[in-house]
């Protein structure tokens, strides 16, 4: 099986540089797009990137869903990192503490999947890689 290879971003543009300069869509923007490289990494993964970012803006009138897909998200990373023949090193609790802590979980999910990247040794965003698991 063979996946396409997410972007490394740097974690401090990602949770508060390009935040701050665009009023917070960017967060929207790297949720959806986190999500979406979820699903391109491993079919098996299953997510609808938009329906993602619903759940974190809209679903705040309902309260729980946005916790809900936090969690979903870290569950996701976690299966990358299986995926990718790596230990299974994000927790998706501690995405959730750090959601409610000052939005903090964007810095902790782009360091798990950095190191799933980084893994590939520098193939570029978009290009297949295989998968170990």
């Amino acid at each position: 099986m063979s996946g396409r290879a997410g972007k490394t971003r740097n974690i401090i543009l990602v949770w508060l540089i390009w935040p701050l300069i665009t009023l917070g869509i960017y967060h929207l923007v790297w949720y959806y797009k986190v999500n979406r490289e979820a699903r391109d990494f491993d079919s098996r993964i299953e997510v609808n990137p938009a329906m993602a970012v619903l759940a974190v803006t809209v679903g705040w009138l309902v309260i729980v869903p946005p916790f809900v897909s936090v969690y979903n998200t870290g569950l996701r990373v976690a299966r990358m990192q299986q995926s990718a023949g790596m230990q299974r090193s994000c927790n998706p609790w501690i995405g959730i503490v750090l959601f409610v802590v000052v939005v903090l979980f964007p810095l902790y999910y782009q360091h798990e999947l950095n190191q799933i990247w980084d893994r590939y040794h520098g193939v570029e965003e978009g290009e297949q890689v295989p998968l170990a698991a």
